[in-house]
């Protein structure tokens, strides 16, 4: 076995070499540490999310009811895109008001009426309240008459809104509940409604456009706005006193109407159904 030389060194694994230990203490720069929150979604953010969720409902060969109000019209917009696309064909939509008219025959989407197609496989609309029976108030956007035609002839009738929409029970978030009056007399009519909620603190006023000339809907009549102070406690029975009045043409209680409800919130999009 040949003999190490005395000059040859090794370096043992087990033994650290350390280097010199500066003793000062050392000195740490603070530093904070910021949590990335949730981008909060705007209004209409949540709606778009509520009426895209809708429309995957909707499927070639249908015949359509289209709501009315800044909900509706996200609606009508993504069935616009997915007709121009070829992702949906042979659809017809049955408009609820003159504006949706306008904005569904500007996208292409053909048209029809009742007369025409009286069964209607599905409707979409927004809706102003909604309780927890699924019960709604709807007509803020002056449509109320044609929408309940259109929606009460429609074998499924899904509501998109986002989650302020939400309320324990109808009347309860203090905004307008609306009912459709002739013009003849309807002042009239004002007091009378107004009379029949007196112990829920009900105030009744005319709606005004924004020329401050009342408000005219599209089949040329008025509309009494009730706001309550307290929520309506019996929806049916509310309905049926108000339809009871002579010159009331419609009312903006939609009872037993909706078979799914499509709320968009903070925490995402959940659909209610009875």
């Amino acid at each position: 076995m040949a003999s190490l030389s005395h000059h040859q060194t090794f370096t043992n694994p087990l033994i650290l070499h350390r280097t010199p230990v500066n003793l000062r203490t050392p000195t740490y720069k603070p530093f904070s540490v910021k949590s990335q929150a949730a981008p909060v979604l705007s209004q209409d953010e949540l709606k778009k999310l509520a009426a895209d969720k809708a429309v995957e409902s909707v499927k070639s060969g249908m015949i359509l009811g289209l709501g009315t109000g800044s909900t509706a019209a996200f609606v009508v917009d993504k069935l616009g895109q997915l007709l121009s696309t070829g992702q949906l064909s042979n659809i017809i939509g049955i408009p609820t008001s003159k504006r949706t008219q306008e904005q569904a025959a500007s996208l292409n989407i053909p048209l029809s009426t009742l007369d025409s197609h009286p069964h209607i496989d599905l409707a979409i609309d927004g809706a102003d309240e909604v309780d927890p029976n699924l019960d709604l108030v709807k007509g803020r956007g002056g449509a109320l008459l044609r929408e309940k035609m259109v929606e009460a002839a429609s074998s499924s009738f899904i509501v998109v809104a986002d989650d302020s929409k939400l309320v324990s029970g109808l009347g309860g978030s203090g905004l307008a509940m609306p009912v459709e009056v002739v013009q003849f007399c309807w002042k009239y009519n004002l007091v009378r409604l107004q009379g029949l909620f007196k112990e829920l603190g009900c105030e009744a006023n005319l709606r005004l456009d924004g020329s401050e000339k009342p408000y005219v809907t599209d089949n040329g009549n008025y509309i009494v706005d009730l706001y309550f102070q307290n929520p309506i406690k019996d929806g049916f029975g509310a309905g049926k006193e108000i339809s009871a009045l002579e010159g009331v043409v419609e009312h903006g209680l939609f009872l037993g109407m909706a078979t799914s409800v499509i709320i968009a919130g903070k925490t995402g999009v959940e659909v209610m159904t009875k």
